[in-house]
């Protein structure tokens, strides 16, 4: 895992794409830095972070488009599948290069606050419980962007769909707006839902009776739960994209609340999408 990690960390600084991301990324926070918490003499740098969620959605593609679609590209992820390494040793590796780039540029603006407090009262606890938090929303962005990446090997269609999906998180709560409450439009949204899932457990696996049997049985629990108790349904589109919205979670670190939920959600969120980076590899590997 070391020598995988090295490996990663050396490439992005051997080209532009390292520099580029956190000259950006510090671009980006010091603009919004500047203008709410010098200008206007804000002293919530947490909310400040809060505003520029979207610099996600624009770099993390930048960042995660090579990892696995390069190999399997040039093919020497047969390299790796054929060493002596564990699928989860390469997702590590890989992941955590990612991470340190990250974790460099937060820690750059944990100098932010510290000078806030020259001029002013300034919660350090709330504000750099708000960039971990941070960092830990910026994983759960690098660990979907990385099991995309291992779907494909083309780095542009790794990164366009990276940026849909992202962009899809950070709307996610006005799409849900968008569907009517009602028990019948939320079991259609599930449904298509389920298609998309079965899609993914496809590209995964590659074994359409397993993608096909798994989207039946779900789809036959999902009428069974309709026809037996349909106001179990009534607005739970609203609820489910809610509860799965990533962004909103770290509402609550703006106005100086530690919340362990949005945590534990993120923790969670990036060891799911790593685990299933790591199917992937092994079903590549076995194949």
């Amino acid at each position: 895992m070391l020598a995988i990690y090295k490996k990663e960390l050396r490439s992005y600084f051997n080209s532009m794409i390292g520099y580029v991301f956190m000259a950006f990324f510090l671009l980006i926070i010091g603009v919004y830095y500047f203008f709410n918490n010098l200008m206007y003499h804000l002293a919530n740098f947490e909310y400040t972070l809060s505003l520029i969620s979207f610099i996600f959605i624009l770099l993390i593609p930048l960042l995660t488009m090579r990892l696995m679609a390069e190999e399997n590209k040039q093919k020497t992820d047969q390299l790796l599948y054929t060493a002596p390494v564990t699928a989860t040793a390469i997702v590590a590796g890989k992941f955590l290069a990612v991470l340190t780039i990250l974790s460099m540029v937060m820690g750059i603006t944990c100098f932010y606050p510290l000078i806030l407090s020259r001029y002013g009262d300034v919660q350090l606890s709330s504000a750099y419980a708000g960039i971990g938090a941070f960092l830990l929303l910026g994983a759960a962005y690098l660990s979907m962007g990385l099991f995309i990446s291992s779907l494909t090997d083309s780095q542009v269609v790794a990164a366009v769909i990276s940026f849909v999906v992202f962009l899809f998180t950070v709307l996610m709560d006005g799409i849900a707006g968008m569907f009517s409450s009602d028990n019948k439009t939320a079991v259609i949204v599930f449904s298509v839902i389920l298609v998309l899932i079965c899609i993914m457990l496809y590209k995964m696996m590659h074994n359409l009776t397993v993608a096909i049997g798994v989207g039946v049985v779900c789809e036959a629990v999902l009428l069974t739960l309709f026809f037996t108790n349909p106001t179990l349904f009534d607005g739970s589109v609203r609820k489910v994209f809610s509860w799965l919205s990533v962004n909103t979670r770290y509402d609550n670190f703006t106005i100086g609340v530690f919340d362990l939920s949005a945590i534990v959600y993120y923790i969670s969120f990036t060891v799911l999408f790593n685990f299933l980076t790591v199917q992937v590899i092994k079903k590549k590997r076995w194949s």
